[in-house]
């Protein structure tokens, strides 16, 4: 009358061995993405479905997590008046980065609210209405929004910097039939999304020292590539700001759910496969 385990010898749902070690090996590649990022993009292009608590723990087992370089900050609540559309709503406002020997330069973005797509930047010497607008006006060409007649222009999100309170902007908005918001003084988290952009750009930017602005316009550049096509963000179901903001998402996440249904379908086949 020995005890029996209450353990189940196999369980249906138990990821392979063998996609175990390709997780692995993924991830000694992949060395810059976190176990969500992994998980999404092996699913992707491998077409089976893992898990990020999987990733974690295989990876955990193999002792391939390490602590972050940095801690992300959080806003604390929501722009009240959620966006159901790209071009709805564009966020901007400036960061500062160094570049040693040369002093302080300034960094102008507009953000999509809907998609986080980085629609348009610009590297700047000063933070005045001027550089905000050429900001805007590679925006709304990069955007189509000054090529086609459209309803409503999008409306911008500032918080209340001299160079955004100048009448300068407000007459060029005025001129482009733009209408402008501005945050509540001293309340950073109304414009989040874009200070949480600035603060993913700096921890990868900053990385490196400057010597010449163009190596520094060189390194924005790329980041801003990847942030807007091959970063999967966890604000947007795991995709990209490019998916969202070029319409892709919807697609993709259909994929992952084929994908999801057929790895569970060869899951239970492998599991009766063992318990025969």
């Amino acid at each position: 009358m020995q005890d029996q385990s209450p353990k189940p010898k196999h369980v249906w749902n138990r990821v392979p061995d063998d996609v175990k070690r390709k997780v692995v090996d993924f991830a000694l590649i992949e060395t810059e993405l976190s176990p969500r990022e992994l998980a999404m993009t092996f699913t992707d292009q491998e077409r089976y479905l893992v898990s990020e608590s999987t990733v974690y723990r295989v990876l955990k087992a193999q002792d391939l997590i390490t602590s972050p370089a940095f801690i992300v900050l959080k806003a604390a609540s929501e722009f009240k008046d959620k966006t159901t559309a790209i071009n709805q709503l564009w966020q901007t406002d400036f960061t500062y980065i160094k570049v040693l020997g040369w002093g302080w330069f300034y960094f102008s973005t507009v953000l999509d609210d809907y998609s986080r797509y980085i629609v348009s930047w610009k590297l700047c010497t000063n933070m005045r209405a001027q550089d905000v607008t050429d900001t805007l006006d590679l925006a709304l060409q990069a955007s189509g929004c000054d090529q086609v007649h459209v309803v409503h222009k999008p409306r911008l999100l500032s918080d209340n910097g001299s160079s955004y309170v100048s009448g300068d902007l407000a007459e060029w908005l005025k001129d482009k039939g733009m209408k402008h918001s501005r945050g509540a003084p001293y309340h950073p988290q109304t414009q989040g999304k874009i200070e949480r952009w600035h603060q993913t750009l700096k921890n990868r930017i900053l990385l490196e020292n400057y010597f010449l602005p163009g190596d520094l316009e060189a390194q924005i550049e790329a980041f801003v590539d990847h942030y807007n096509h091959q970063r999967y963000h966890e604000g947007l179901n795991n995709v990209t700001p490019a998916d969202v903001y070029f319409g892709r998402d919807k697609a993709i996440l259909q994929q992952r759910e084929r994908i999801k249904r057929k790895t569970l379908e060869t899951r239970r086949l492998h599991h009766r496969q063992r318990a025969a």
